[in-house]
This record gives C-alpha cells, sequence and structure tokens, in this order.
C-alpha cells in the first residue's frame, strides 16, 4: 500500500525515507522548474548528492512519449537497473510521467513522490495512476502503479501563483463533493485570495484522505474509484480542446468547468439539491476565469468525451453523478442532447 507523509521537515523525512528503500542507485527526476525552484531544498541530503539527476521540460505539453523516452534513455545510459530508486520531484505532469517511466524501466523499479504543486499533491502524486498524453488525448497511455511513498510538503505551494494554487483547489473541491457536506462547507467558504497557509494544509491533508480512502478499497477502478471522475468526463473533454485550440488550460480550470457540467447532469438526472448547485457554481464563478468556444465546438466536445478511458464502449459515455453531496452514482449515462444542456448551463451561469 502507498505511503502518504505529511512532512514538516523535508529533509529529515525524505532521508528516512531513501534509507528504507533498498536500492543500487538513485536518480532524480526533475523539470526545468523544479529543479531551480524545489531541488535546492533537498539537494544537501547526502543520499541526493550522489544521485543522478534528470531534468526534462516543463509543461504539460512535453508530458508525452518523446519525453518518456528520453528519461528511459537516461536511466539505461547511467547504469539503472531494476533495482534503482526514481524521485519525482514536481507537480502533477512530473509525477504522471515519472511514474510510468519507473512503471515500465525493466517491468518496473521502485519511485518516490514529491509533489511541489497543489494539484500534484492532493491528485496526480497519490494513487497510483500514472501516463502521458498521446495523439492529441489526455493521458492515454499509462498504468496503474503506485509510488513507493508520496512525500507531501505545505512549504513548496507557497511558491505557486493563484491559477496553479486555484488548479489544484478544484481536485479539492471535487474531494468534498464525494465526501460529506462537512467538508464541501469548508472548502467553499475557504478565503481564496487571501491564502491561510496553515489552514490549507489541513485542507490538503483531508482531501489527500478521501482519495486514499478511495483508492484503498479500490485500487484499479473497478467500482468506487469512479467517484474521482467527477468533472472529469467533460473536463478532460475541455482540456483536449484547448490543447487543439493552441489554448492550453489547467487541469483544475478544466475539471471545475466540467463540475459544473456535471452537477447539472446530476440535478436533472439523479435530483441533486439544486441550492447546492447554485452555491457550488457561485464559488467556481467568482474563482475561476473564462475559456472562450461557442456552440460550432459542442461536436467536437462530444467526440472528444467518446475517447475518456472510463467509458464502457465506445457509443457509451459514463459519468460519475450525485444524488446529494457524498451520494454517489456510478457509470450514469446521459443524452447528446442532455450533455449539450450542460454545456450551455455552464455557458449562461458562469458566462463563457
Amino acid at each position: 500500500m502507498q505511503k502518504v507523509i505529511k512532512s514538516t521537515d523535508i529533509k529529515k523525512d525524505l532521508q528516512s525515507v531513501i534509507r528504507n528503500i533498498l536500492h543500487d542507485k538513485l536518480f532524480i527526476l526533475t523539470d526545468e522548474n523544479t529543479e531551480r525552484l524545489c531541488f535546492p531544498r533537498i539537494k544537501d541530503i547526502e543520499e541526493v548528492k550522489q544521485a543522478e539527476k534528470i531534468t526534462v521540460k516543463a509543461g504539460d505539453k512535453n508530458k508525452n512519449i518523446e519525453t518518456l523516452g528520453f528519461v528511459w534513455k537516461y536511466l539505461t545510459e547511467n547504469g539503472a537497473t531494476r533495482n534503482s530508486l526514481l524521485i519525482n520531484l514536481g507537480g502533477g505532469m512530473l509525477t504522471d510521467l515519472g511514474g510510468f517511466a519507473a512503471a515500465t524501466f525493466k517491468r518496473g523499479i521502485k519511485c518516490i513522490n514529491i509533489p511541489t504543486t497543489l494539484l500534484g499533491a492532493v491528485d496526480a502524486a497519490v494513487g497510483g495512476k500514472t501516463g502521458v498524453n498521446f495523439n492529441g488525448l489526455k493521458n492515454e497511455v499509462g498504468a496503474f502503479a503506485p509510488a513507493e511513498t508520496v512525500l507531501i510538503d505545505a512549504e513548496f505551494f507557497k511558491s505557486l501563483d493563484y491559477s496553479n494554487l486555484l488548479s489544484g483547489y478544484a481536485e479539492m473541491l471535487k474531494h468534498s463533493l464525494i465526501d460529506k457536506d462537512e467538508e464541501w462547507i469548508k472548502i467553499i467558504s475557504f478565503d481564496t485570495e487571501n491564502i491561510d497557509y496553515e489552514k490549507l494544509n489541513q485542507l490538503v491533508v483531508d482531501s489527500v484522505a478521501v482519495k486514499e480512502r478511495i483508492v484503498e478499497e479500490d485500487p484499479f477502478e473497478k467500482g468506487i474509484r469512479k467517484a474521482l471522475n467527477l468533472g472529469h468526463t467533460v473536463g478532460h473533454a475541455f482540456e483536449s480542446l484547448s490543447y487543439n485550440m493552441g489554448r492550453p488550460m489547467q487541469h483544475g480550470y478544466a475539471v471545475a468547468w466540467g463540475i459544473v457540467c456535471e452537477l447539472y447532469l446530476s440535478l436533472k438526472l439523479c435530483g441533486f439539491p439544486k441550492e447546492k448547485l447554485r452555491q457550488t457554481v457561485y464559488f467556481i464563478k467568482e474563482n475561476y476565469g473564462e475559456f472562450y468556444f461557442d456552440c460550432n465546438q459542442y461536436e467536437k466536445l462530444y467526440e472528444l468525451m467518446t475517447h475518456d478511458k472510463k467509458n464502457a464502449s465506445a457509443n457509451r459515455i459514463n459519468f460519475t453523478l450525485l444524488s446529494d453531496i457524498g451520494q454517489i452514482k456510478l457509470d450514469q449515462t446521459a443524452s447528446k442532447e442532455d450533455i449539450f444542456e450542460s454545456i450551455d448551463f455552464l455557458r449562461e451561469s458562469v458566462g463563457l
């Protein structure tokens, strides 16, 4: 089982984790940003001084087969064996890529995730999903391969700009919606403009606990883990569309807008309370920006949804919906008309 550690002393905690995992050689994967901003916080650890460092280009557009091949090649040329250990120091793009590299190199080596973004901490680094984008589709190729340990240190989040912080916060909103009313109220009432980092740190720990609990019950997404897909069927379509348009959006923003659409479908198809929908939509409208598209792109969005990995078949789009907060309805379907109606609702209520 994956171990998640809330770290208050990253050097001490990381050194302890490294020493407790049997390995012959240590590698550290960073991107250009985390190499500059985050690596200095761990570079003085004795084991890290002796490690091989791999640095890739930053940004989700680089989470691809070419970058994956670069990591494999570096590992091969620098003496990695199936007993080597890889540390992934970065956001979701980096832990997805590094996790998949570790899962596939010599049929699998061990890795440690140190998420440096809020999104990475509450989403990508925890739960074992790894992968790369392929053929214009998000996370099209990947594997379930949990890191040995995930070290969460809120100090990293202080360097995030506002949009990156909000991107991660959208996943925390999702976790609260599939959990319980008390957590949802905490999330939508948190002051995102004047951030209390101590309070945020506790919200992050609580949010990660929701995902951990679900993943432990269903590690390979055969049942309840599908709850974590709330907002993602439509959200991933928005994200892919934004890349196709050459205006890439951050994952959490796409998920936030996906949540609006899928809560609308929840209202229409499962009786989700209208007042809770209104409050959630208001929070999203107040905190997330605009992505301009028009009705001419609805067909493209629908086509992208048909490629979603959660679908049981090519002509059946699967949704995770809610009848209330914490009342999860898995494997729901909606008509094309209802889906287009939900996108209309998003544009009307959020002003896209």
